[in-house]
């Protein structure tokens, strides 16, 4: 069931002994440098805005320095910020209590980390049970839905092992799955897969999307990788130099980037697996033996389904079957290679 979204206000970061003494100068312009060079201070968080909706993923993206890690440690308050809000369930992080803040980071969140972070003397299942031995949960219930996660991520059989037996995929599927053990609304995801060779992000990409389709939890996933954010993200935010450049569906981002920095960002972009065949398709009638592709598809899908049964044309059709529009497979192969027309 899908959980609550988390908004983020000016939200601003600014690292050092002073920091909100130059918020006023950051909001009047003042740049990252110049607040170095001028003031000794770092600006990590430059007026942030992001609304991340409830059972999706929202993927926050850039180069090393942009802020990405600095975003997602304000969500469960591991960095507390110098100006802003970080509201969730009516509520804001930023303003909770020691003992609200545990529970909030006990019961309502749970993070996976880059360089895996797991307890290195504890086995498989004990890493896993580890959230809910610190909530207080019963052992055999704890053991229980640790086991149930270990299995849902394919670790089964692997309950013994200790993480230096393990592959890095393998400790990458026990620290997601002691994430889902936890069984919190918000999954806190630190480039996560970076580390990782590319079969074996793939795989565990696929492994996330398809736990997601089932519990649609809200999921804030951090990446320095364009492919990796265009894959996983129903929302994703670009940021540079602490500020938010661009934001918006993978597909709005390809086809409307804001500025020069977006544009090289999504330039060798595989457009065809990016653009829905919703954005080409027009009201034009279509032949009566149209090939019959579902609304949402991707260009290089339809292409691929058009030249496998030999069509020309398709006809675009709701989950209901309704009539949407068509496209021809010149249509589709040209947008795949050349901006698109609305």
């Amino acid at each position: 069931m899908a959980s609550d979204g988390i908004e983020i206000r000016n939200l601003y970061k600014i690292f050092g002994p002073k920091g909100e003494d130059y918020v006023d100068l950051v909001k009047g312009g003042m740049s990252k440098a110049a607040l170095n060079e001028q003031h000794g201070h770092v600006l990590g968080l430059n007026d942030i805005n992001i609304f991340m909706p409830g059972g999706k993923i929202t993927v926050v993206m850039g180069l090393s320095g942009s802020g990405k890690s600095t975003l997602i440690r304000h969500i469960n308050r591991l960095i507390d910020p110098t100006a802003g809000e970080v509201i969730y369930q009516g509520n804001d992080v930023c303003k909770m209590s020691d003992a609200e803040l545990q529970d909030f980071r006990r019961h309502k969140t749970a993070m996976v980390f880059q360089k895996f972070a797991l307890l290195p003397h504890r086995t498989v299942l004990k890493n896993t049970v580890y959230g809910l031995e610190v909530q207080g949960v019963d052992k055999d219930e704890a053991e229980q839905r640790a086991r149930k996660w270990i299995t849902r991520v394919g670790l089964e059989g692997f309950e013994d092992h200790y993480p230096n037996q393990l592959s890095g995929g393998m400790q990458q599927r026990v620290g997601l799955a002691r994430a889902l053990t936890n069984d919190a609304d918000i999954l806190l995801m630190d480039e996560a897969f970076s580390a990782l060779d590319p079969l074996i992000r793939m795989d565990m990409q696929t492994v996330l999307l398809d736990i997601q389709e089932e519990l649609e939890k809200t999921i804030v996933f951090i990446t320095h990788d364009l492919d990796e954010a265009l894959r996983l993200g129903d929302h994703i935010a670009i940021l540079r130099d602490g500020a938010v450049i661009q934001q918006g569906s993978g597909q709005d981002i390809v086809l409307n980037p804001a500025d020069a920095y977006i544009t090289d960002f999504v330039k060798d972009v595989n457009r065809g697996r990016v653009i829905e065949v919703d954005t080409i398709m027009t009201k034009k009638e279509p032949p009566k033996d149209a090939l019959i592709i579902s609304s949402g598809a991707m260009l290089e899908d339809a292409a691929k389904k058009l030249s496998e049964a030999g069509a020309v044309n398709a006809k675009i059709v709701d989950g209901t079957g309704k009539l949407l529009g068509s496209i021809t497979i010149q249509d589709t192969i040209s947008a795949m290679v050349t901006p698109a027309t609305h």
